[in-house]
């Protein structure tokens, strides 16, 4: 073979078993192969706990205006102080605590408020679905701990968090954290001065989390990409709420989302 021919073999021979060059470097395409295949690690750090918290407080502060809200309307509906906070530190979720307190009465039509928060609280399984990715590297106690605390605003920034390559796994329960503190705390607020605030309308607070809405979906928005499922949930959650009683427009407005964005990219 010729001189080109040897220097094509020396070439090859320095070029190790394991894929890389003299020069330990790894080649192209073996390189292009891990960061294609390998999935993202996810970690649950402290560090995420923190980044979770300082990040959420800013939406934090804006429900907690809702959970003054909710506490007025507690305390209108005949719930000490102490029975609307435990409410809130237990359900931690805000439409669904609404509805209960607006169905309250004497005696406490049971299977009503049962069956309405159920309803509504269904899209949380939508919610917790989104995660899996992510949270299958993570044990139970991690995921289960974290979702205790998961609520419409915090798993929003979650999502974004993740889906930027972050592998902060933690980053739910620290934003979580720091909803449930100001959740609960503005909900004794409420409750305390539900007397003296009277019907919260008169001064905003049913359109404080409207505007939180609002914000978290800028967030997300990710371009024309978003614009059918968004189209679909919105149109089929209009017709819902004008043809199915009770709230579930909002679950059937997230599942025909979802189904449209199944058919896009799996079918």
């Amino acid at each position: 073979m010729g001189p080109e021919g040897d220097v094509g073999e020396r070439d090859i021979d320095r070029t190790r078993a394991d894929g890389t060059d003299e020069t330990g470097a790894r080649s192209v395409d073996e390189r292009s192969d891990e960061s294609d295949d390998a999935p993202r690690r996810v970690t649950f750090s402290r560090e995420g706990i923190r980044t979770g918290f300082a990040t959420t407080v800013p939406i934090a502060l804006g429900v907690g205006g809702y959970g003054i809200a909710f506490g007025v309307l507690a305390n209108q509906a005949g719930l000490s102080v102490a029975e609307a906070a435990l409410m809130s530190a237990t359900v931690l979720a805000g439409a669904s605590q609404i509805v209960a307190v607006e169905l309250w009465a004497d005696p406490i039509p049971v299977a009503a408020v049962l069956f309405t928060v159920f309803a509504i609280n269904l899209r949380y399984s939508l919610m917790g679905a989104a995660l899996e990715p992510w949270f299958r590297q993570l044990s139970p106690k991690q995921i289960y701990g974290s979702l205790y605390f998961m609520a419409d605003e915090n798993w929003a920034l979650t999502m974004r968090d993740l889906t930027s390559g972050s592998g902060r796994g933690a980053f739910l329960l620290g934003s979580g954290i720091a909803m449930w503190v100001f959740w609960v705390g503005s909900t004794i607020v409420g409750a305390v001065a539900g007397g003296v605030v009277g019907d919260p309308t008169r001064y905003g607070f049913d359109f404080i989390l409207a505007a939180v809405f609002v914000a978290l979906a800028a967030e997300l928005w990710e371009g024309r990409s978003s614009l059918l499922p968004w189209l679909v949930a919105l149109g089929v959650a209009v017709a819902a709420a004008e043809l199915v009683p009770g709230r579930w427009y909002i679950l059937l407005g997230g599942l025909a989302a979802a189904v449209v964005e199944v058919i896009r990219y799996d079918g």
